[in-house]
C-alpha cells in the first residue's frame, strides 16, 4: 500500500477559496467580480478586519436572526395547536414548557417525582433556562420568554459550531458556511436543543484534532449526557487505531468520555434511578417515530389493511440494521487504497444511525451538517440536500396538523405524499453518504486532500502508516509482523 508522504514545503497555508474551488459557487460570484485570481494568495496576505472567522460570525448571526423570523406567526399568535404545524413555526422549547412542569418550577432531575424524557445534560439545560423566565406559573408570554432565552443561546452555541468546524478544516475554513447558513439548521435549530450537542461533538474533534486527547474524551462524554450520537464519535477513532495499530488515542478518549458521562449521570443514578431511567423506558416503549422508515412503513401498510410493526420488533431490527451498516463501514475503512479521514466515518456513522433508528426528528438533521461540511465539503451536493430537507420538513408539520389534531383539510396533505416526504429524505441523506463513500473509494476526488493534505481532523492519526488493511498482501504482510514478535 502506498504511503502518504509528508510534505516539505515550509511556505505559509494558503486557504482554499470557494469561488475558485467549488464548481458551483465558480459560477455564481460575477456580482462580486468573478472568481478569486489565480495570482492572488488567500491567507498570506493580511485580510484587514473581515478575518474568515468573523465573516463567519456575521453570516451566522445572520441566519440566527433568520431562524428566529422562521418563529415569527408562534412569537406572535403563541404555540397553540394545531396552528403552528400549519405556520411551521413548532418548537418544542415552549410546548415543553408548559406541560412538563417547568413554568410550575420542576427541574428535571433535581425535583423528587418530576421525569423527563430527555438524557440528564439536556433536561438540566432544560430546567436552568426555565430559571431565566420572570414570573410564574403558565402564560403565552412565559413561553415566549423561555424560548427566546433558548434561542438566544443557541444562537451561540450555533457560532462556537461553525468557528469549530473552520478551525478543524485546516486549509478549507470557508467550509464551515454550510454550517453557517444551512437551511436545515435555520429551519430545525429553535426546534429542540440538538445544537448543543452538535457543539460538542464539534470541540471533542477539534480538540481530537489538536492532539488533546483528554479534552476530546471530556466533550465526548458531554455530548453523549445530551445526545447519544456524539459517542459514534469513539467508532472512528477504534476503526483510525485498527488500520493504524495506534491504540492510545483510543484508549485515552474511550476512558476520559466514559468517566466525564459517569461524572453527570452517577449521582442522578444514585439519587433516583427510576427518574434517571425514564428516558430509557421512553425510547424503548415508544411506537415508531415520525418520519422513521419504519413509521413509513407502518402508514403504508395501514392503508392495505396489513399488520403494522410494534416496538419490540423494531427495537430489534433497527439494532441489527445499524449493526449491520457498522460493519459495512468497518470493512470499508479497512480496506479503502488510503486511510479514510476521520470526518468521513464519524459522517457515515451517524448517518447509518439517522436512516435506521426508530425515531427521526425533523431537528436530527443538526447532527450531519457540520459532518458532511467537514467530510464533503461540496456546495451542489450539500444544497441538494438541503432543499430535499426542507421539503421534508414542511411535509412533517402538514402531516403532523391532521394526524395529531384533525386541523382543516386545505392545509393538510395525505399520508401517501408524506410518506414520499420522508423517502426523499432518506434519499438525500444517503446520496450524500454515497459521495462521502465515493472520496474514500476514490481519494483523488476528496476535495479536501489536495497540496499532500492527510487528515485535518485525525490528530495523532494524520499521516500515519498502515498496519492492517484487508486486501491479500497486507493481511499477508501484517499476520507476519505478528508471527515475528
Amino acid at each position: 500500500m502506498p504511503r502518504f508522504r509528508p510534505s516539505r514545503r515550509r511556505l505559509p497555508l494558503r486557504i482554499v477559496v470557494p469561488s475558485r474551488n467549488d464548481p458551483l459557487l465558480r459560477r455564481f460570484t460575477e456580482l462580486i467580480g468573478g472568481p478569486l485570481g489565480h495570482r492572488t494568495a488567500p491567507g498570506i496576505v493580511e485580510p484587514g478586519f473581515f478575518t474568515v472567522e468573523r465573516v463567519l460570525i456575521v453570516l451566522t448571526t445572520l441566519a440566527a436572526l433568520l431562524s428566529v423570523l422562521v418563529k415569527t406567526p408562534c412569537r406572535v399568535a403563541g404555540w397553540v395547536l394545531p396552528d403552528y404545524f400549519y405556520m411551521g413555526c413548532y418548537s418544542d422549547w415552549p410546548v415543553l414548557f408548559e406541560t412538563r412542569g417547568l413554568a410550575e418550577g420542576m427541574f428535571p432531575f433535581l425535583t423528587p417525582g418530576g421525569v423527563f424524557e430527555y438524557p440528564v445534560l439536556m433536561g438540566l439545560l432544560a430546567g436552568f433556562t426555565a430559571l431565566l423566565v420572570p414570573g410564574s406559573g403558565v402564560s403565552a408570554e412565559r413561553s415566549l420568554a423561555y424560548f427566546d432565552v433558548n434561542a438566544t443561546l443557541v444562537a451561540v452555541v450555533w457560532i462556537i459550531t461553525v468557528i469549530t468546524t473552520a478551525r478543524m478544516s485546516h486549509r478549507r475554513p470557508w467550509d464551515a458556511a454550510m454550517v453557517a447558513l444551512a437551511p436545515g439548521i435555520v429551519v430545525a435549530g429553535t426546534i429542540n436543543w440538538d445544537l448543543w450537542a452538535a457543539m460538542l461533538a464539534a470541540l471533542a474533534m477539534l480538540s481530537f484534532a489538536r492532539g488533546r486527547l483528554v479534552l476530546a474524551g471530556v466533550f465526548i462524554g458531554l455530548g453523549t449526557a445530551m445526545k447519544i450520537y456524539p459517542l459514534l464519535i469513539l467508532g472512528a477513532v477504534l476503526l483510525l487505531a485498527i488500520r493504524t495499530g495506534k491504540y492510545r488515542p483510543l484508549m485515552v478518549t474511550a476512558t476520559t468520555a466514559a468517566g466525564t458521562w459517569l461524572a453527570v449521570n452517577l449521582p442522578f443514578m444514585l439519587a433516583d434511578f427510576a427518574g434517571w431511567a425514564f428516558f430509557l423506558g421512553f425510547s424503548r416503549d415508544r411506537e415508531a417515530g415520525y418520519s422513521s422508515i419504519w413509521y413509513a412503513y407502518n402508514t403504508t401498510v395501514q392503508g392495505q389493511g396489513l399488520p403494522q410493526l410494534g416496538p419490540e420488533f423494531i427495537n430489534r431490527a433497527s439494532l441489527v440494521l445499524f449493526l449491520l451498516a457498522c460493519i459495512a463501514i468497518a470493512l470499508l475503512v479497512l480496506s479503502a487504497p488510503r486511510r479514510p479521514r476521520l470526518a468521513s466515518i464519524v459522517f457515515l456513522i451517524v448517518a447509518a444511525l439517522v436512516l435506521t433508528n426508530k425515531v427521526y426528528s425533523p431537528q436530527f438533521v443538526v447532527w450531519l451538517v457540520p459532518l458532511a461540511a467537514l467530510a464533503y465539503p461540496r456546495w451542489r451536493d450539500f444544497l441538494i440536500w438541503q432543499f430535499v430537507e426542507l421539503l421534508h420538513w414542511w411535509a412533517v408539520w402538514m402531516y403532523l396538523g391532521q394526524f395529531t389534531s384533525g386541523g382543516a383539510p386545505e392545509h393538510n396533505i395525505d399520508g401517501a405524499y408524506y410518506v414520499l416526504a420522508v423517502l426523499a429524505h432518506i434519499a438525500a441523506t444517503a446520496y450524500i453518504a454515497y459521495k462521502v463513500v465515493r472520496s474514500i473509494l476514490h481519494p483523488e476526488q476528496d476535495p479536501v486532500r489536495r497540496l499532500e493534505t492527510d487528515d485535518p481532523q485525525g490528530g495523532p492519526f494524520d499521516r500515519s502508516g498502515d498496519v492492517l488493511v484487508l486486501d491479500s498482501y497486507a493481511v499477508h504482510k501484517w499476520r507476519s509482523r505478528i508471527g515475528s514478535r
